[in-house]
């Protein structure tokens, strides 16, 4: 969407000291800041910021970027959203995708967001002020929730009104389609005549993670039984109700201090939590937790306790949710509170502390779903005990788990009275087939005209570790260094190369000149240090390369922060570049020899290869041009 220009003018205008201090309390240590990690749960700060370079660090976590990358994780944007948030806040006009309709599907979100917004207001309005809200008033009244609680959920109360809002509408200037389409009124097909989505009902506003109202959920309060509690906003370009969790904007902070989420089922629910200090309680907006809210979780926390309803279907509600969690890598707990309360209830009734306590002993999912089974089927029948297997076999295999599907084969056997080795036998049974991966041949070395050679030259033995404070090795005479498998942690010596290159742009220069990546052992070395070359040395580039790569930006961001310092920086990097080089070259030459001595191949190959052979020897022997000569 955005031009490299433009993104290096929004960057440039963007110091990231003054955008993440705007947001985190920094504190100078040398040459950089720190702070605590806003990503995770930390009591020493970890969190880096280095002005110079424009990048930032945690230590703990290992997330890491530049100002874009902060921006959007920190706010839950999308990248083009985070590049027009910054370009707004440096008054730079910016111009995003150009192709047919992106302009106007950015307008219809803006006017979107405006009409949401002014809606919003006028229910609080009416809820705090007028007649129609009476009813609302007192039904919050009687469920306990104080004034505070609805001032920062800014509840409000619809009127008992077919036209309220077309009329207010009408008189704000919103169009009747941008209505319709927000989901704020219907259109009837025979006569063209609108009325309101929204009558006589407590209004819940819906916020995405930057705490802007994108849809609402309306209570019914009274009126015929067979209207539907709860109405929710449609569908719309600003709301997606399987990406939505309620209360997220307001419990994120809470949520990585406690180090895990707790779930709630509705609206009110939360809002009771958050109003007796248990703040990090979110909800699934009209709709069963989904993988999207799974993976939007798992940027906060690694835990999550479910915590429903006490009745039949608050557990039932607990074991839906497990599908829509599988696969995210979250630990689950479940915390029953006993039927027939809620969260909200148990609250009013025995008070904050003893509801955290519920949650304190919140149990596994898997002991959930076992004490389930047993209680919804009769144990001592042949029919029960197969329910049993037949559940707890289902989701184990869900899960993928060995450790976890040993664990409660265990358990499952202590409970039904049987022998561990038959329940197992069982689960075998029931889990489903896993085709194995295609693991795909690893390339052959060629001749110098391209054909294949029957024999690969063996790979050496890998190097011996090193101490972390030991500088590059400068023994020429070492065994080469085996590339290692792809996205492994380099050796420190590699390490080291790239905090050398990071430090300065003359050694990233001169290493340029004097190194080509292919050399490089490790494969993700090799392609951060190709790609850092193309950047011309811009460290904010290189990390919004390997966005998607977090390994790859926790070795660079490590690089790039490293404290420590080495004598004689130039002639460190001189040995480690001559090493891998002549390093190569034995690997090369090695391989050349084979083509050399293969009688069935070409006799123009077998030349190739041994004049390459030659010309690789003679280079060895070449000493590097010196630093100053670069």
């Amino acid at each position: 969407m955005f031009s490299p220009q433009t993104l290096d003018q929004v960057r440039a205008a963007s110091d990231i000291v003054d955008v993440i201090g705007g947001a985190l309390p920094l504190k100078r240590a040398g040459a950089n800041f720190v702070t605590l990690c806003p990503f995770h749960k930390e009591k020493s700060p970890s969190f880096n910021v280095n002005p110079s370079k424009q990048i930032f660090h945690c230590f703990g976590c290992h997330k890491g970027g530049d100002v874009f990358t902060f921006v959007r994780e920190y706010e839950g944007l999308t990248f083009s959203e985070a590049v027009i948030r910054l370009a707004e806040r440096a008054h730079i006009p910016i111009e995003v995708d150009t192709s047919p309709g992106a302009q106007q599907a950015k307008s219809v979100k803006d006017r979107l967001l405006k009409l949401h917004e002014a809606i919003c207001v006028r229910w609080q309005q009416c809820l705090a002020t007028e007649a129609g809200g009476q009813i609302a008033r007192d039904y919050l009244a009687k469920r306990g929730v104080n004034a505070d609680a609805i001032k920062e959920f800014r509840l409000g109360a619809a009127p008992e009104a077919w036209d309220d809002t077309v009329n207010w509408a009408k008189s704000k200037g919103f169009d009747a389609g941008l209505c319709e389409q927000a989901g704020l009124i219907l259109k009837k097909a025979e006569t063209g005549h609108c009325y309101d989505r929204f009558r006589g009902r407590l209004m819940f506003p819906i916020c995405d993670e930057q705490g802007r109202v994108i849809a609402f959920s309306g209570r019914i309060l009274q009126g015929d039984e067979k209207s539907a509690k709860y109405v929710n906003s449609p569908e719309t370009p600003l709301f997606t109700k399987g990406r939505v969790l309620f209360a997220l904007d307001k419990a994120k902070r809470a949520v990585l201090d406690a180090g895990h989420a707790v779930i709630c089922e509705g609206q009110l629910d939360t809002i009771a939590c958050h109003a007796a200090g248990i703040r990090n309680v979110v909800a699934p907006q009209g709709t069963a937790l989904t993988a999207d809210h799974a993976r939007i979780l798992k940027r906060y926390v690694e835990e999550v306790v479910l915590c429903f309803d006490g009745d039949k279907a608050g557990r039932a509600a607990s074991i839906r949710s497990f599908e829509g969690l599988l696969g995210s890598g979250l630990a689950i707990r479940v915390a029953t509170i006993p039927p027939p309360d809620d969260p909200d209830s148990w609250i009013r009734q025995h008070g904050a502390e003893s509801f955290r306590a519920i949650l304190g002993k919140a149990e596994g999912y898997f002991d959930f779903y076992l004490r389930h089974l047993c209680a919804e089927n009769d144990i001592t029948s042949d029919r029960g005990r197969l329910a049993v297997l037949h559940g707890m076999g289902m989701d184990l295999a869900k899960a993928g788990n060995a450790v976890l599907q040993d664990t409660y084969a265990q358990k499952t056997s202590q409970r039904l009275g049987v022998s561990v080795d038959a329940v197992r036998t069982e689960f075998r049974k029931i889990r489903p087939a896993t085709p194995r991966p295609e693991v795909a041949p690893k390339p052959a070395a060629t001749s110098a005209t391209g054909q294949v050679l029957a024999t690969a030259p063996k790979a050496p033995a890998p190097p011996e570790a090193r101490h972390p404070d030991e500088p590059l090795p400068d023994d020429s005479d070492a065994a080469p260094t085996v590339e290692v498998e792809p996205q492994e942690m380099p050796e420190r010596p590699e390490r080291w190369f790239l905090k050398y290159i990071f430090s300065s742009p003359d050694l990233a220069h001169f290493a340029a000149i004097h190194l080509d990546p292919m050399w490089i052992p490790n494969a993700l070395v090799r392609e951060i240090t190709a790609v850092y070359f193309s950047a011309q040395a811009d460290l904010p580039s290189l990390l919004a390369h390997f966005e998607s790569n977090p390994l790859a930006q926790q070795i660079i961001g490590e690089a790039a922060f490293e404290k420590r310092t080495i004598p004689k920086v130039e002639t460190q990097l001189e040995t480690y570049i001559k090493k891998i080089r002549d390093e190569w070259f034995v690997f090369r030459t090695e391989q050349l020899g084979s083509i050399v001595s293969d009688g069935s191949l070409p006799h123009a190959d077998r030349v190739a290869a041994y004049m390459e052979q030659q010309d690789l020897r003679v280079a060895k022997l070449q000493p590097l041009r010196p630093l100053g000569d670069a």
